[in-house]
């Protein structure tokens, strides 16, 4: 620890250098500048322009060890911080432990036939099998923890859930596959370690994915698509006041006589149930699944009952619509006609159901607020850490500039010069 208002002593007479620039890293300006006591003739004596610059260096010493303890002070702070959400997120902890030990879990019918349909997804995505949908779920059903997937939430069609068949089977081919098995990764991090490439350009199959792959006799074929949720621009704007699946708060169409459309149902957004662990702090902005993968993939796509109704509510569709009975409209003047298209992925089938007391779910929730603001004080802790060791070094970058001034200040320890007396001629020097 460097104390703020220790000085080194100044030797009364030591050589002028050059300060070095790298203070100017840490944004320190200079509080001094070298003193201008003037002399005789407007010349600096021999010891004034010594002098002048030490006093300088130490000055700037003391400045950067202000810095020091300003940083010490800061980390201090920030890992108090950090100890007491670690406390926080342990008693959160406890308290989820001890409801899960004490219930027995409950399998219903609409439970059994949820995880059915889960299962049923997972199946139809393996089924791709060259896909690098596919090789995730191979590999996470195998729990490979790989670090090439550590980052990557999961497949599109697993991260959401629908409460009927016919909804989700027209939602899914409203997406496509391709969309259906694009992989989510949180960072942009997560998809540099899916695929690398050689210094040419072509992708190295031995590494990430492709190399994940071929190791388990699934090689990957052709180009996959993946979702970063921290490049997503997110939803902005209000959400459903308590509610617990977080849904946007999305004006209702309206009419050019005011009215709402006959037969709109709702957004298709909002029509996708999240599991718990993915509606909050997903990204460093706190963001879920909700405000970021499924408003970028479905925007304010709206439902209607019938094709007919949708139709007549053509005046208020901007982001496209569907109807229960097939009908879809891609976009502004994009109609998507015919037959249905046969998709084998789609979302899962859900219950609606949850089976955790709502004190639960408000316990899961806080801690994973919890974890997300650790993450962040990791991040500023680190930052901190590297700002005093910078500073330091700079500290001991002036403390042997100093030293160096020392060390050299000895030819002019003495203010005189000593007489020499010439020997007279004839006469022996006394030994």
């Amino acid at each position: 620890m460097y104390s703020s208002g220790q000085q080194t002593p100044i030797h009364p007479a030591v050589l002028s250098v050059q300060v070095p620039s790298v203070m100017n890293y840490v944004g320190q300006n200079d509080s001094s500048s070298a003193a201008n006591h003037g002399a005789d003739n407007g010349t600096f004596s021999q010891t004034e322009s010594v002098v002048n610059p030490s006093k300088k260096i130490e000055n700037d010493m003391m400045l950067l060890g202000k810095k020091i303890k300003q940083h010490e002070d800061n980390l201090k702070f920030l890992r108090t911080h950090k100890n007491t959400l670690d406390v926080e997120i342990t008693d959160k902890q406890v308290i989820l432990g001890k409801y899960h030990s004490s219930s027995a879990p409950k399998v219903e019918d609409g439970d059994l036939s949820h995880m059915r349909s889960e299962e049923a997804t997972i199946g139809n995505i393996m089924k791709h099998e060259k896909s690098a949908a596919a090789i995730y779920c191979q590999l996470k059903r195998h729990r490979n923890q790989a670090a090439h997937i550590k980052d990557v939430l999961g497949v599109v069609a697993t991260l959401g859930k629908v409460n009927d068949d016919n909804l989700s089977w027209l939602l899914s081919e409203y997406l496509g596959l391709e969309n259906m098995l694009s992989l989510v990764c949180i960072t942009y991090d997560g998809i540099k370690a899916l695929v690398t490439y050689d210094k040419d350009g072509s992708i190295n199959k031995n590494s990430g994915l492709y190399g994940l792959g071929t190791a388990i006799g699934q090689p990957l074929d052709g180009r996959f698509n993946v979702i970063c949720l921290e490049n997503l621009r997110p939803y902005v704007g209000e959400f459903m006041p308590n509610d617990p699946q977080k849904r946007l708060d999305l004006s209702k169409p309206r009419l050019p006589n005011g009215e709402t459309p006959a037969g709109f149902i709702g957004f298709a957004v909002n029509m996708i149930h999240i599991d718990d662990t993915n509606l909050f702090y997903l990204t460093n902005d706190g963001n879920g699944l909700r405000e970021t993968l499924f408003y970028t993939l479905f925007s304010r796509l709206q439902v209607y009952k019938s094709r007919t109704e949708m139709i007549q509510a053509l005046p208020c569709i901007y982001d496209g619509a569907v109807s229960l009975d097939g009908g879809m409209i891609k976009g502004n003047g994009v109609y998507s006609l015919g037959t249905r298209e046969e998709i084998d992925v789609k979302f899962p089938i859900t219950s609606g159901v949850s089976y955790l007391p709502e004190a639960c779910i408000e316990v899961e929730k806080e801690m994973k607020e919890l974890k997300w603001r650790r993450e962040r004080m990791m991040e500023d802790i680190q930052r901190e850490e590297a700002l005093l060791s910078h500073v330091k070094y700079s500290f001991e970058v002036k403390k042997q500039e100093f030293l160096g001034f020392m060390a050299q200040s000895s030819p002019y320890t003495m203010p005189y010069p000593v007489p020499v007396t010439p020997t007279p001629k004839g006469r022996s020097t006394p030994r």
